[in-house]
């Protein structure tokens, strides 16, 4: 593998985990007290439980694309964001992020497997390519994960 791939490589995974230029994702859902996943302040229209699990579900949908050749993408936008603004039951918060950890790392598996070239088009794809949607996985998180901790701050529970 060429020297630039592999720094191109190192450098998204960072962008997907890093905490150089804003909050991370572990810190954002950090002792979030039960009773406040799914409150939604006056004239906020997203709870944290709604905000958590559409980016779950977009990095999902996002990983499964580039991985699964049969893929069928969920109906936008009614299937990205729940209805519900908390929790069904109490195991789901740790269930969603333990899935979104799952998820990003299945995408950092892809960008460091040396089979793909980040550059190529996704097969199943008219022009995508695994950069752009790495970088589109990257930039989604980081505006959630940035209003998720305004939310926090509204919520009077920031910093965690």
């Amino acid at each position: 593998m060429m020297a630039s791939q592999q720094s191109l490589r190192d450098h998204l995974v960072d962008l997907l985990t890093w905490r150089a230029a804003h909050a991370e994702f572990d810190r954002a859902v950090k002792n979030v007290p039960p009773e406040m996943r799914g409150r939604c302040p006056q004239r906020v229209p997203y709870s944290l439980w709604q905000l958590l699990e559409h980016i779950r579900r977009a990095q999902w949908d996002i990983v499964e694309f580039c991985r699964n050749t049969d893929y069928q993408s969920p109906k936008w936008p009614d299937d990205f964001w729940p209805i519900e603004t908390e929790p069904i039951e109490r195991e789901d918060w740790q269930d969603s992020i333990d899935s979104y950890k799952r998820d990003r790392q299945a995408m950092i598996d892809l960008i460091r497997d040396d089979a793909i070239d980040v550059h190529d088009r996704i097969r199943q794809s008219e022009s995508q390519t695994y950069l752009r949607e790495v970088l589109l996985v990257a930039d989604h998180n980081s505006y959630h994960i940035g209003q998720m901790v305004f939310l926090r701050r509204i919520l009077g529970i920031w910093p965690p």
